[in-house]
């Protein structure tokens, strides 16, 4: 039986149970999840092996790759710029980034790169990854490429590419990359344990990541196999040609290993964020309210943060998918705890929110990669921190 440390406040045990359930029946090898209500911390809980490879063991201090869960980091970084009065988000990006206007996006709005509007999810040549780690190469080549549908009038996941987008725009307007910003005026006044780049002196406490593939890869089965609902899903992920594949072949080669120093170490801020899940649970407690004196976002940045801006069929993912600025908006498939709340998952499981109608913060991190529609571990314990409130 895997070992549970932390705390939990009185009335929110089921979140200690779904936890614990989780490594013994759905998959947990080493994980962390992190609750605040109204600023103070209401769960804080970790257990399993951190690096099984070696087996040592999760610590409360024990850093973990978020994947896109990075993107709400990101887009905190671009509401205070909003809020400061340095970026508008209904200006045209090129205002902040003149080579952008290339190839006809003179007009695209901030708000449309943070909402997935842009129609830039991937490029017509590919980047070399170690170029695309530095940086420069990667944003020169966006600004030049040409949208693949008419920005504004459908919105797909900008699953890689968005961290570059938001990221180049938070560097013109600030001077700052978006890590180095993140970092100065987000981690360092809320103590948060969270980084977009991270320093090498951090680099022993990162858990390894472990991936699991799906129980059924749909790929491999005769189309009638496969359940209704996910068909169209299949058929895109079948076309090498779709924008389902093509999102996430914008570095040569695609694949990047999220386990790599070198992968790690550059900052990626679409997908590569690291930090504990008390860390991501502490600065969405900010985004909504005071956290031991310090609150990011007023309340009208708030609400202009967390307004809906693109909802429907997504592009990219071929299902349903709701945005804000920068945020995922709860939908069936990911309720939170709220239909005001807002957050971010990340790939295989990770994910951050707030429910300011509960005044809830939530953060769950782990190292057991699960791809597929069966990782049911940061819906159940959602689930769980919602039963405690009623």
């Amino acid at each position: 039986m895997t070992t549970i440390d932390g705390e939990v406040a009185p009335g929110f045990e089921p979140v200690r149970k779904a936890f614990a359930e989780n490594f013994a029946q759905h998959g947990d090898i080493g994980a962390a999840v992190c609750v605040y209500r109204d600023g103070q911390p209401v769960v804080d809980l970790w257990g399993g092996v951190a690096n099984p490879a070696i087996g040592r063991p999760w610590a409360q201090d024990t850093l973990q790759l978020v994947y896109s869960a990075t993107k709400g980091a990101t887009a905190t970084v671009a509401h205070l710029l909003s809020q400061r009065g340095e970026l508008d988000l209904d200006a045209p990006v090129a205002k902040y980034w003149p080579e952008f206007a290339a190839n006809g996006k003179a007009e695209v709005p901030v708000r449309w790169l943070l909402s997935h509007q842009a129609g830039l999810v991937t490029l017509d040549q590919p980047v070399p990854l170690t170029e695309a780690l530095a940086w420069r190469p990667m944003a020169a080549a966006l600004a030049a490429q040409r949208p693949v549908w008419a920005p504004g009038t459908a919105h797909g996941y900008h699953g890689r590419t968005w961290g570059w987008l938001v990221g180049e725009v938070i560097y013109r307007v600030s001077g700052r990359t978006p890590g180095r910003f993140f970092t100065d005026e987000v981690a360092a006044p809320l103590g948060l344990d969270f980084f977009i780049g991270l320093p090498a002196s951090e680099r022993e406490r990162v858990s390894l990541m472990v991936h699991r593939k799906p129980d059924v890869d749909f790929t491999t089965v005769p189309p009638e196999s496969v359940p209704e609902e996910l068909r169209e899903k299949v058929a895109a992920w079948h076309d090498p040609n779709s924008f389902s594949n093509r999102a996430y072949m914008v570095t040569e080669p695609a694949a990047i290993d999220f386990n790599s120093p070198e992968v790690q170490a550059a900052e990626l801020p679409a997908s590569n964020g690291i930090g504990t899940a008390r860390g991501l649970a502490r600065m969405y407690a900010a985004l909504i309210g005071e956290v031991d004196g310090v609150r990011l976002l007023d309340p009208e940045t708030l609400t202009s943060a967390t307004r809906e801006q693109s909802n429907g069929m997504d592009q990219v993912l071929v299902a349903p998918s709701r945005f804000s600025s920068g945020f995922m908006l709860p939908t069936e498939d990911n309720p939170m705890t709220g239909s005001r709340s807002f957050g971010h998952t990340g790939r295989g499981g990770s994910l951050g929110f707030a429910d300011p109608e509960h005044g809830i913060a939530f953060g769950y991190v782990m190292n057991h990669i699960i791809s597929g529609p069966g990782d049911v571990r940061a819906a159940l314990l959602v689930d769980a921190v919602r039963g405690s409130l009623a």
